[in-house]
């Protein structure tokens, strides 16, 4: 009877608060996980030049990239935009994606709890399988189960 009174902000908040208690997770450690996993992506050979081809101010892309992970991780409503836009455009494929769940990974682990590790990764991989399979599907390749895409590079290219 209560929980049919509450409004669906009550219910976000209720929702968000026990995430916490769960995972350990809060607006700091996510603020942390950001910040470090963005560093590892700025200096990474693979994913760096794609980033710092396309932001020369990191303050508000580190921002929307703070409200985005609150909002998937702790189910805050803090984020406002369309993802699948921002990267249809990127020249990426599944070795980007792979790197970065990779570094990703790592720096969960290095920053949250065991629990709340697992918390952002299994939405971390989510998000880029669903990014992956847009971007194929925007450049006209529809991936099977399992399948991934790959970007016809010029011979020893990277």
């Amino acid at each position: 009877m209560l929980r049919a009174a509450m409004t669906s902000f009550d219910r976000r908040q209720a929702l968000s608060k026990e995430i916490c208690a769960k995972t350990g997770l809060d607006e700091d450690v996510i603020e942390s996980l950001v910040r470090n996993f963005y560093d590892k992506v700025r200096m990474d050979p693979l994913l760096g030049p794609v980033f710092a081809e396309r932001i020369d101010d990191w303050t508000p892309h580190l921002e929307k990239m703070i409200e985005f992970w609150s909002s998937v991780a702790l189910l805050t409503g803090r984020y406002h935009g369309q993802p699948m836009q921002k990267h249809l455009p990127l020249p990426v494929d599944a070795r980007h994606f792979d790197r970065w769940l990779e570094l990703f990974r790592q720096t969960a682990f290095e920053t949250c709890s065991r629990q709340g590790a697992a918390h952002v990764i299994e939405r971390a991989e989510r998000i880029a399988e669903s990014l992956e399979m847009g971007i194929a599907a925007n450049r006209g390749a529809i991936l099977g189960r399992g399948e991934r895409f790959h970007l016809d590079l010029p011979e020893g290219a990277a």
